[in-house]
């Protein structure tokens, strides 16, 4: 990749933060968070070359400081760090804000991937992986997490049995706020702002989990299931939360 360019700058690219001039108006930063000196090296140049804003952290405790201090447009985590899990980072992170969380890691296994995305992250990529792949992936990320029109965004949907504040990012139940994890709510979020209409799971998988997510369709079982428990008064036989078998799903009022 670009590690040679990257040594010949020695530590330049490992930003601190503290010391960094704010970033230029327009700019999107960037927290780059790994502890293998030759991919944040590559990862800052080629980030840089496209006039991202970038900070990186070698390890969680860094991470989350500099995520407060800094408040990055999107995150790129390592899961393998050397004081603390990856997870549990992603879950520091979502105890205050909802920035981008793109995970950048050699862990393989579905388990450890559903983990992942259920702890708040918002996409998953693979080592080793491609520089193009990886930017898209952020960009999109970034699209996603961008706020729509005012008038899209003051949205309340009311059901018979709870209420959906997409403008807040609340769901009501009985006069009682309903805990969703992200992916959770990402999920209910794209099925109502498509209300009435069916929704592909590819459609789904891509847009909740991933580009490269498109035949997973066990993950939207999975958290489907989770959506009917907390909000349908009968989960076994839903009235808001409908399969169309073989094709999607569709949200109805």
């Amino acid at each position: 990749m670009t590690a040679t360019a990257g040594r010949a700058r020695g530590t330049e690219s490992r930003v601190s933060g503290a010391d960094k001039p704010e970033r230029q108006v327009g700019m999107t930063r960037v927290l780059v968070v790994d502890d293998e000196p030759q991919i944040v090296r590559a990862l800052v140049i080629n980030l840089k070359a496209r006039k991202y804003d970038v900070d990186a952290a070698p390890d969680g405790a860094t991470a989350l400081q500099l995520a407060a201090a800094r408040h990055p447009d999107v995150i790129v985590l390592d899961l393998g760090l050397p004081d603390m899990d990856g997870v549990e980072v992603i879950k520091g992170l979502r105890g205050w804000t909802r920035v981008p969380i793109l995970v950048l890691s050699a862990r393989h296994s579905s388990d450890e991937k559903v983990e992942a995305l259920d702890a708040g992250a918002d996409d998953y990529v693979t080592k080793p992986f491609g520089m193009d792949e990886l930017l898209a992936r952020l960009r999109a990320a970034v699209r996603r997490a961008e706020p729509t029109g005012a008038g899209e965004d003051d949205v309340m949907v009311d059901t018979e049995d709870f209420t959906v504040d997409l403008a807040a990012k609340k769901v009501n139940r009985n006069g009682r706020d309903v805990r969703l994890t992200p992916t959770e709510w990402h999920l209910l979020e794209v099925l109502v702002r498509n209300a009435g209409r069916l929704v592909s799971q590819k459609q789904l998988l891509q847009e909740v989990w991933g580009p490269s997510y498109g035949t997973e369709t066990n993950y939207l079982r999975v958290y489907m299931a989770q959506l009917r428990r907390k909000l349908e008064a009968d989960p076994a036989h839903p009235r808001h939360f409908i399969t169309e078998p073989g094709m999607g799903y569709r949200f109805e009022r």
